[in-house]
């Protein structure tokens, strides 16, 4: 039966309508399109992941940095005594292992807001334990036990440090012939757990000068 133009049901739904494989086709396009955006987003999100926890990551080495480069920017020349009673120099370094701190040093500057009785210096530990690095302070500056330790920075495998001494020259270790000498800047090196190591440099408040030593002249 045709219609007023002469054209059957069959032609007439060819001609005003899909076929079945025009419709599978245009179906696998949109599946192929789908499939990409679904890709493409998924991609985006895992970048912002990545982005957002490098932020994290710069973050938390600029508050180390920060907490280090505050306490050696306020160091002090001030001898203290362990809680054994042994006397402890100004400042002191030992970057090898963990049961000895990193660096230990005395602040000025420790704010007293309650009106406690204690002093305005504190005395500071840096140490490196179980993957963290990790700052110790102590309520008193001799023979006083040291509070709990607050982590600063996470997968830390090694800290490596280095020293200016007066004269503007880099010591790998810090001996010097004073207890009370400070270097006048430190290079600390932080090895981190699948990251390229991180180098950092503070200054350090100036401290005594050291003592000429006179051969030949009598002892003080």
């Amino acid at each position: 039966m045709r219609d007023e133009r002469g054209f059957t049901p069959l032609e007439r739904s060819a001609q005003q309508g899909f076929t079945l494989i025009e419709l599978l086709v245009a179906l696998m396009i949109f599946a192929m399109l789908a499939g990409a955006g679904v890709l493409l987003l998924g991609n985006s999100v895992s970048a912002q992941a990545q982005v957002k926890a490098r932020l994290n990551d710069m973050a938390a080495i600029q508050r180390a940095g920060g907490a280090i480069g505050g306490d050696l920017g306020q160091a002090v020349a001030r001898i203290t005594r362990t809680e054994s009673g042994t006397l402890a120099p100004a400042f002191w370094a030992d970057p090898q292992g963990e049961g000895q701190p990193v660096m230990q040093l005395v602040r000025g500057g420790w704010d007293n807001l309650g009106d406690l009785p204690r002093p305005s210096l504190q005395k500071i530990e840096y140490w490196v334990r179980q993957g963290r690095l990790e700052r110790r302070s102590y309520a008193q500056l001799d023979g006083a036990a040291g509070e709990e330790p607050a982590a600063l920075l996470e997968h830390v495998e090694a800290v490596t440090l280095r020293f200016r001494d007066a004269e503007g020259k880099w010591r790998e270790a810090w001996t010097p012939s004073q207890p009370d000498l400070l270097p006048r800047a430190v290079e600390m090196t932080l090895t981190r757990t699948g990251e390229p190591p991180v180098m950092l440099r503070f200054l350090v408040a100036p401290g005594p000068v050291e003592k000429p030593i006179v051969e030949g002249a009598p002892d003080a």
